[in-house]
């Protein structure tokens, strides 16, 4: 009998799926998928594609997702950034692989030359480095990666060995980067401080010479729209004040670049408070860190406050003035518990007005001023919204009692990073992917936020659970 004459006609409009579509892995799997992906044995690339070697606070904020899947990882990506640290102890921004081709990236390791340039600043011979830092997120990032697994943490003696690099390096930048006299750090180099191409940078880069464009080849624009990386002209000046500072033997002073960055110095007093718990931890007595913080929060309001633009803003050094342009930056010390309340409440607003647009026009907050003239939803730090500023900032606001705000950018980044295939950096009105996808901290913040739910903490106020014990 023909069996198939049967079949009963399926209903009008109807159809019978036989091989319905899988539903896609849980958020949490995705994520570990891409950190996976990007380990390389000791560390994690942020991107396979077009960022093949380790970066400095990337590797902070991808431990601070690993602790959640294997807090072995995450202490061995720590350590792998510290041994590379030099003797004047700068944490260099990026570390090398010498098995990735040197046109793979630029600048390249035959551009910084750290192992001859550095020699004097104590540069690793054993290893290729970059010459400049990143924010100081490390000693953060390591107190939460021993409170992932204390036992495992204290077995391999895992603070203990980091407690002298993380000091050496807040070390370095509290003596040697003071260039402005009033004791908050100086970037060099608009790459110091991760926001590379922020238009705060515009005014004092512009007294800047750029490199020749024939003098150097720009390996981003193989892996990234033109039009959504930093422009030829930025980027010849980028050269310029790298090729300078080599040439300088890595020493630190006055230059043509020195600018206060708000969200640099803030991660600085909230790594010097991280660095405190971690001395306590170890039975250090009187180790003056939270005597840093309070001192590094009590400079931000001094120097960098602006009551007019109700957040802080970058000080040109060299030009001795502030720099009038709102970036996410200005926000990012809503961190620190120290902050005087009247001020967090300030950036609160401003972060939620029309300059940011966080609740209203914008689901994450962007990273420059949506009103300013040089705003670019698409053009990396000139105004689309980051993973990691915004976790920073989601911090914030439960350290200052803001948790149905908090909760909201919670949920906001989660469903972004997830729509988004875990993209480098969306635009902050339609979350649109930018940059390359697979990105490495944001699949690492992600898997912290799913982890790490909201607790209260001390004071009544909302904090991130675990914060608070040892």
């Amino acid at each position: 009998m023909d069996r198939t004459a049967q079949r009963a006609p399926r209903p009008p409009g109807r159809t019978t799926a036989y091989d319905p579509a899988r539903a896609a892995p849980p958020l949490h799997v995705r994520a570990a998928a891409v950190l996976e992906a990007g380990w390389t044995g000791t560390s994690t690339v942020p991107s396979r594609r077009l960022y093949p070697h380790q970066w400095s606070w990337d590797s902070a904020f991808i431990a601070i997702g690993l602790r959640h899947l294997s807090p072995l990882r995450a202490q061995t990506e720590l350590e792998t950034l510290l041994a590379a640290q030099w003797a004047d102890g700068r944490i260099p921004h990026i570390v090398f692989n010498p098995s990735v081709p040197l046109d793979a990236y630029f600048p390249s390791p035959d551009f910084w030359r750290s192992s001859t340039a550095g020699r004097t600043a104590g540069a690793p011979r054993t290893v290729q480095t970059s010459g400049i830092v990143q924010p100081p997120v490390h000693a953060l990032a390591a107190w939460l990666v021993h409170l992932a697994d204390p036992g495992l943490s204290r077995a391999r003696g895992f603070l203990g060995r980091a407690y002298p690099r993380l000091a050496a390096w807040h070390g370095y930048l509290l003596h040697r980067r003071d260039l402005g006299g009033g004791g908050l750090v100086s970037v060099v180099h608009p790459w110091e401080q991760g926001m590379d191409n922020s238009p705060c940078w515009d005014r004092p880069l512009s007294r800047v010479t750029p490199a020749p464009a024939r003098s150097f080849r720009r390996a981003d624009l193989d892996h990234g729209a033109p039009e959504d990386r930093p422009t030829d002209l930025d980027y010849g000046r980028y050269v310029r004040l790298a090729a300078d500072y080599r040439d300088r033997g890595y020493a630190d002073g006055p230059g043509e670049f020195a600018v206060e960055d708000p969200a640099f110095n803030a991660l600085l007093a909230a790594s010097e408070d991280a660095l405190d718990r971690i001395a306590q931890e170890l039975g250090e007595t009187g180790s003056g860190r939270r005597d840093h913080a309070e001192r590094l929060t009590a400079a931000l309001v001094e120097r960098l406050w602006e009551p007019a633009a109700g957040m802080f803003l970058c000080r040109d050094v060299r030009a001795g003035e502030l720099v009038p342009e709102r970036g996410v930056s200005g926000l990012i010390p809503l961190l620190l518990p120290d902050l005087p309340r009247d001020l967090a409440a300030t950036l609160v607003r401003t972060m939620c007005g029309p300059h940011f647009g966080l609740g209203g026009s914008t689901r994450l907050v962007p990273s420059y001023d949506l009103l300013g003239a040089a705003f670019d939803p698409h053009r990396y730090w000139r105004g689309p919204a980051w993973f990691n500023t915004n976790w920073l900032l989601e911090r914030g606001l439960r350290r200052h009692g803001e948790s149905g705000r908090a909760d909201a950018l919670r949920k906001g980044m989660l469903h972004t990073a997830g729509a988004s295939g875990f993209t480098e950096y969306v635009d902050p009105y339609t979350a649109q992917a930018c940059g390359v996808t697979g990105f490495g901290w944001t699949a690492a913040l992600t898997l912290d936020l799913l982890h790490d739910r909201p607790a209260r903490g001390r004071n009544g106020l909302t904090a991130i659970k675990g914060e608070d014990r040892a």
